[in-house]
């Protein structure tokens, strides 16, 4: 029996290590939450996520090392690849997990993103607030998330309300003022390769956000919008073989007109693909285990619509979410908590207007931001 030592163990973690099991693998998680969402279905090692000792236990368990974030120590990880074999290499973590690295890969591999200046001071962003115009996001360039460690600027004279919002009161910081791109929607590409070289693609997926968090995901139907995924795919191919990465990969882009516009990756398993868990095809959990041990890559086709819906704050009742047609719920079993993700759920129809009878049918148990978010049209129309 295989074991998958993953670094971090909330939802993702769990959702990895339950794809998993019936493959006859097995799974610690290392978090330091005692309660951690993985803990039921991975052995836990309660530890921080850069405790050089409780690292070497991972390792010294386990056959192969994986992670479900970003926010780690990459000089930790660095070292504990040193010992065990970690996948996806720490090279895809590290470009990630600073905004302006990130951006210089993209445009080494000709991806076009939002223009950018980086930021240290307030004179700083005043000055590139004057060369990029407004409207403008400062973001931290490092260990933001889920719309935190960013300040929208509307005009010149936010600039200072923004550095306060995002550097406090600290006289330089690393940030990153990002030009505003009028995108029509959002979309994510999620892909997974193989030791060998195989990917697969996930079907591109329209997403919807309020305050910074992701609120809807639908897959698109094969044959739409032939032009932008033929555009996600070469950028998501340029990327996993440029960095070797094995395992799965996101990217989340702006659509413009008919353009493509990079704006993040994630070098894991991704909340806008939550819905492959029920959507018909290998999901990208079991693909991404699959993936870090050499296991061949499985289909990741869906044949039916469905849709992803984060659960933020707290729970809808059971009882009543189960009475609605065609949906499955993923409970993380984490305690309520604004601006949380609690879980989600995949709602599966036999046709567009019976998925779009269900969405409305779930957004009666979600707060108003979330349901005027999953309430919105969508151009993912089967």
């Amino acid at each position: 029996m295989k074991r998958i030592g993953i670094v971090g163990g909330g939802q993702l973690a769990r959702m990895l290590a339950l794809a998993g099991r019936p493959l006859g693998l097995d799974f610690l998680a290392l978090d330091p939450a005692v309660n951690a969402p993985a803990a039921c279905v991975a052995r836990p090692i309660v530890a921080a996520f850069d405790d050089t000792v409780a690292l070497a236990k991972l390792a010294d368990a386990s056959d192969v090392v994986t992670y479900e974030f970003e926010n780690l120590s990459a000089q930790a990880l660095e070292g504990l690849a040193r010992i065990v074999t970690v996948r996806p290499e720490t090279r895809s973590l590290m470009i990630s997990q600073d905004r302006i690295n990130e951006k210089q890969m993209f445009a080494s591999l000709g991806l076009p993103t939002a223009p950018y200046r980086a930021v240290e001071t307030l004179a700083d962003l005043k000055t590139s607030i004057s060369v990029l115009g407004c409207p403008a996001i400062l973001k931290t360039r490092r260990f933001g998330y889920d719309g935190k460690g960013q300040s929208l600027i509307r005009q010149e004279i936010d600039a200072d309300h923004a550095w306060s919002a995002v550097a406090g009161c600290a006289a330089k910081a690393e940030l990153v003022l990002e030009g505003f791109v009028p995108f029509q929607y959002e979309v994510s590409q999620i892909s997974c390769r193989g030791i060998d070289g195989a990917i697969v693609h996930y079907p591109l997926s329209e997403n919807v956000h309020a305050a910074g968090i992701l609120r809807r995901s639908i897959p698109l139907a094969e044959g739409m919008n032939t032009s932008l995924v033929v555009q996600a795919r070469q950028a998501m191919e340029r990327l996993l073989v440029e960095l070797d990465h094995v395992g799965v990969l996101c990217i989340e882009f702006f659509v413009v007109g008919t353009d493509l516009i990079v704006n993040e990756m994630a070098p894991r398993v991704h909340n806008s693909g939550h819905w492959s868990i029920d959507g018909g095809g290998v999901s990208q959990f079991e693909n991404h285990v699959r993936a870090v041990v050499g296991l061949p890559l499985g289909n990741p086709a869906t044949v039916r619509p469905v849709a992803m819906i984060n659960l933020i704050g707290a729970m809808p009742p059971l009882s009543e979410l189960l009475q609605i047609p065609g949906v499955r719920v993923h409970d993380y079993d984490k305690e309520s908590r604004p601006d949380r993700k609690v879980g989600h759920l995949n709602l599966l129809a036999d046709s567009p207007s019976g998925l779009r009878a269900s969405i409305e049918a779930v957004a009666d148990y979600l707060p108003t931001d979330s349901r005027d978010a999953v309430l919105r049209p969508s151009i993912a129309a089967w």
